[in-house]
């Protein structure tokens, strides 16, 4: 016999499957299963995305909302729900469920950041950066494995390869993205872009555009320097590379080895003690005259190895080809551990969100730096500096003018932008990788939905 909804389907053939769907939330309401009711409570014009950044130092949260067209939406008067924790996933390497459990109050706050009906539709990543990198791959492995299983049993959407390390090309691509994003300058022409240089605690990261002839004549020397996106509009051709164990934190390390264990010209008078990154613990002893410029800054240029052979025209340092340069690299915003370092010693004023200086501000500093004759007068010619840094200021200060100088071949002229956060429609948002992957995320998962009213999508890799 006919019910009366599906009699009326079959009267007016023309309307069939409105109806036959009428019919079947009518059905599925009696038998007491999640009903089209439900499903329309989805908020088809929106996006939620949950990234974490596992980064050496800390686990971050970022939970962002985007429309469809890929702008931020605000949340609660805000744009991003931001926290972090300490110490990173890479502290847990004996230990992985207490790697997972560490994240579990950030994961409670994007719980409460994500509304409820949103939450089988929103994507959660975890992106880990060179700290997991570097404690092995069996150690990591478990770490990701029980990560997994945590994100697994929430309510957010969650697929396995969303637990990874990623790669320091994709970090690097994520960051300049995400430069661009708050910017405005993506849909540009690629010389009306910036280029990055992100200094993290384990591994430094560079990324500009490049021109299309540029990419074209690029080297094959067994590593893909450049990758193509399709960008709010407009091809772009990426040169990106990451400099694993370069990073501020394993800089020191690589610094301390420099001089085979013995005093060390980097180190501030008077400080004699120990120095552990990834597991090793490396003797950190000043000498009886204390730091010295020109002998600290031998002992960064051998720990950055400049004089390695490049196979290429055009190479930064440890024989890596530098791209080329060009328009893609005429503005530069240099960021983490840069931004952290300027505004603790006094480069830029404390607090600033970012400044624009020149690489002989940098220069400056770190010749008052290695110049200081004891920890007290460093104490108080750079009141900001937290105590366990003190003793390796003169070595951070010329580690980070070195790379930017010599490494990357900047002048002291060269003005550059220390950023923390970007003043983006009124809100001073994080300049981080964490943002380009939600982007990513955002616009794979609105393509189909932009497809069918022949909208563009935001973000297309062509590698």
């Amino acid at each position: 016999m006919f019910t009366k909804p599906l009699f009326l389907c079959l009267l007016f053939f023309l309307l069939p499957l409105p109806c036959l769907f009428g019919s079947l939330i009518n059905l599925g309401r009696r038998a007491g299963v999640v009903t089209g009711e439900v499903s329309n409570k989805f908020n088809d014009s929106e996006t939620y995305v949950v990234i974490f950044d596992g980064g050496s130092t800390g686990s971050r949260l970022h939970v962002f909302r985007f429309d469809d067209n890929i702008d931020l939406l605000q949340m609660n008067g805000r744009l991003e729900v931001y926290d972090k924790i300490a110490p990173g996933l890479s502290s847990y390497a004996e230990n992985p469920d207490e790697a997972a459990n560490s994240l579990i109050p950030l994961l409670n706050e994007a719980l409460d950041a994500v509304p409820e009906n949103l939450q089988p539709v929103t994507p959660i990543k975890l992106g880990a950066t060179a700290g997991l990198r570097l404690v092995g791959e069996g150690k990591s492995r478990k770490i990701l494995k029980a990560v997994r299983r945590l994100f697994s049993n929430s309510s957010l959407l969650f697929k396995k390869n969303w637990v990874e390390i990623i790669s320091g090309t994709h970090e690097g691509t994520y960051f300049w993205v995400a430069m661009n994003y708050l910017l405005g300058h993506l849909g540009n022409d690629y010389s009306k872009t910036a280029g990055v240089i992100d200094l993290g605690g384990g591994s430094l990261q560079m990324a500009y555009a490049i021109s299309d002839e540029a990419a074209s004549n690029a080297p094959s020397i067994g590593e893909d320097y450049i990758t193509k996106h399709y960008l709010k509009g407009k091809n772009y051709y990426l040169y990106v590379h990451s400099y694993l164990g370069y990073g501020e934190r394993a800089g020191r390390a690589e610094i301390l080895k420099s001089t085979n264990d013995s005093v060390n010209y980097c180190i501030l008078s008077g400080y004699s003690g120990k120095y552990q990154y990834n597991g090793v613990t490396y003797n950190a002893r000043s000498s009886l005259e204390g730091s010295d410029y020109n002998i600290c800054r031998e002992n960064v240029l051998k720990a950055l190895n400049v004089s390695a052979k490049c196979e290429v025209k055009n190479c930064t340092f440890n024989g890596v080809w530098s791209g080329g340069g060009g328009a893609g690299q005429d503005k530069i915003y240099i960021a983490t551990a840069f931004y952290y370092r300027a505004s603790d010693d006094g480069i830029i004023e404390k607090g600033a969100l970012s400044a624009d200086i020149t690489l002989a501000d940098y220069k400056k500093a770190t010749v008052t730096a290695c110049a200081v004759n004891s920890l007290e007068e460093a104490s108080t010619k750079f009141p900001n500096v937290e105590t366990q840094n003190l003793p390796y200021l003169c070595m951070d200060l010329m580690y980070q003018y070195s790379l930017l100088t010599t490494g990357f071949g900047l002048t002291d002229e060269k003005e550059v932008t220390v950023v923390e956060k970007v003043h983006y429609r009124g809100f001073d948002m994080d300049a981080a990788w964490p943002l380009g992957s939600a982007i990513e995320a955002a616009s794979t998962k609105t393509t189909s939905k932009l497809q069918m009213r022949n909208m563009y999508r935001f973000w297309a890799h062509k590698y």
